[in-house]
């Protein structure tokens, strides 16, 4: 296509911003009476409300109008079914068939791949049905209490937060704990609180050659070995999820063990496939097929809504508004939900390594920004953290305010000062306090004139800060599947609107060549002086302190 800026639609939106940019959010609400119902859009009890950003209905209009020029739809629409848009993989992108509850046909190169999908999810089901009913235990006998997935990226977060988003579903007496990081540290101390004798660890690599999951794996396996004194008991405490069945074999783990995944899954968006495995130990089969039930249901809302009522559209082309025309280099995700701790975490992952690109589908550097720093906290923890910056400081920071209506732990009033604190939040952000205001409130406080004027300035608060309120009844795996695949093609849309592939990283995979070149130069204990002079001497010196009697 031709290059975004050059877009009749893009430049209408930029003489658009040159016109709105100074314009508050506070006189377009008392202006318009009626803007919530025009800026807000429901899908099953997920409510949308859009209406404290920085736009009127000329900016809605002409953001639909750049989304209908670069082709969302029709990309959309490539995506579902199976074309290779991933384009420096030579890949299709169908997570989006992994959750495909309607069961029909979806091909790949030829090949309806649904039977082989569903194939894999009958054997999660056995497997875990199996487990989870103490039909499967330990070589000496014992019931599986405890579940270590090793894994790291995709393998990692999506099933980590699925797992801590949906506790209250959880098997009594079953406990998951996730290993990622290559520091030692991470596996040590979860081994400290487990026993072999009724652990089951998951093996989480498409490869099975993934150098931080794969030496976890072996440490785990020396660890059983040595503290079991039984090497043939790996195989009914080992599981892999993984393409390459010779390695995992090789490791120990049984064939009717391996749990198969395909290239056309990328690692942030597996969660839906056998790389959720913990999920459907930890919750059961049921409750993790709900949560393919309500991304499929998102699937279908973003298929068929039009754009003006497009969840993943509106929440894409809001943000290409801020980023693009704002400078908006960030966007905070506030969960007032404790279950939803790792959100922020997961769409990181999912936000940056789909869309931290500078390199169009052509194979040109970009003239704009692309895509934002994704960041976040639990609320209310986060108003006694960085609000300040928030509300007062020098950055716009977009941000995304989520919460359920009704609570899975009521105690007292609590949750409903929990929400109170949610309304009241994007409220003040939105409206901020005028001199004027805040001068009132000073002086009602009985404050002297002189001191009134020295505070005054510090208690003003600028406002016109925008927020999407994302609002729903309770958190079941249902709504949690939607909400993830609200963002998963929210990001999608903004890779078309960048003309970005948002389906590979590389970034990742060149840092990982580079640390597999300095290892061996740590394995050599020498000193080197093979790269620049600050890399040279950060190794040397770590030999100093490292090997040094």
């Amino acid at each position: 296509m031709p290059n975004l800026t050059e877009l009749a639609s893009w430049k209408a939106l930029q003489a658009h911003f040159d016109q709105i940019k100074d314009v508050r959010m506070r006189d377009l609400f008392a202006q318009d009476q009626g803007r919530f119902n025009k800026f807000s859009t429901q899908m099953d009890d997920i409510l949308l409300d859009f209406s404290k950003n920085r736009i009127n209905d000329e900016t809605f209009g002409l953001l639909c109008d750049l989304a209908r020029e670069v082709d969302v739809e029709v990309w959309r629409d490539r995506m579902f079914s199976g074309e290779q848009i991933n384009i420096s993989e030579f890949r299709p992108v169908l997570h989006t068939a992994l959750r495909n509850r309607s069961n029909t046909p979806v091909y790949v190169d030829g090949e309806d791949v649904m039977p082989k999908i569903n194939r894999v999810l009958a054997q999660i089901r056995y497997f875990t049905e199996r487990v989870r009913g103490g039909h499967l235990r330990g070589y000496s006998g014992h019931l599986i209490t405890d579940i270590i997935n090793i894994g790291i990226g995709g393998s990692d977060l999506g099933p980590q937060v699925v797992c801590d988003s949906m506790k209250p579903f959880a098997q009594r007496g079953m406990n998951v704990h996730f290993v990622s990081n290559i520091d030692p540290t991470h596996l040590t101390e979860v081994l400290k609180f487990v026993v072999p004798e009724s652990t089951l660890f998951i093996v989480s690599s498409k490869t099975f050659t993934t150098q931080e999951t794969m030496m976890n794996a072996q440490s785990a396996r020396k660890w059983f070995v040595e503290t079991t004194g039984n090497e043939k008991a790996v195989s009914r405490h080992f599981v892999a999820v993984t393409t390459n069945k010779s390695a995992a074999s090789e490791f120990g783990i049984l064939d009717e063990n391996m749990f198969e995944f395909w290239d056309w899954v990328g690692g942030r968006y597996s969660l839906w496939s056998a790389i959720g495995l913990p999920i459907a130990l930890y919750l059961g089969m049921d409750r993790f097929e709900e949560l393919l039930e309500g991304a499929h249901a998102m699937d279908m809302h973003f298929r068929s809504a039009p754009i003006e009522k497009n969840m993943p559209v509106i929440l894409a082309m809001l943000g290409i508004w801020y980023n693009n025309f704002f400078d908006a280099q960030s966007h905070a995700v506030m969960a007032y939900n404790q279950y939803l701790r790792r959100l922020p975490a997961y769409l990181q992952q999912l936000d940056m390594e789909s869309n931290g690109k500078t390199i169009n589908r052509q194979g040109k550097r970009v003239d704009y920004l692309t895509g934002p720093v994704i960041w976040g906290e639990t609320g209310s923890n986060a108003q006694h953290a960085f609000f300040q910056l928030l509300h007062q400081g020098t950055k716009p920071v977009p941000a995304d305010f989520l919460v359920p209506a009704r609570s899975k732990n009521p105690l007292g009033e609590q949750h409903s000062v929990l929400l109170a604190n949610f309304f009241a939040q994007t409220r003040a952000l939105m409206n901020g306090k005028t001199e004027d205001e805040a001068r009132a409130e000073l002086e009602a406080a009985g404050l002297p004139e002189d001191v009134v004027d020295d505070v005054l300035p510090h208690k003003v608060f600028e406002g016109n800060k925008p927020t999407n309120s994302i609002m729903f009844e309770s958190l079941e795996p249902r709504t949690l599947g939607a909400l993830l695949a609200l963002y998963e093609h929210k990001v999608f849309v903004q890779g078309v609107v960048w003309d970005i592939n948002s389906f590979d990283q590389w970034g990742v995979e060149y840092g990982k060549q580079l640390a597999s070149d300095i290892q061996q130069e740590l394995a050599s204990r020498e000193n080197t002086t093979r790269y620049d002079d600050s890399t040279n001497n950060l190794i040397n010196y770590c030999m100093l302190l490292k090997f040094s009697d």
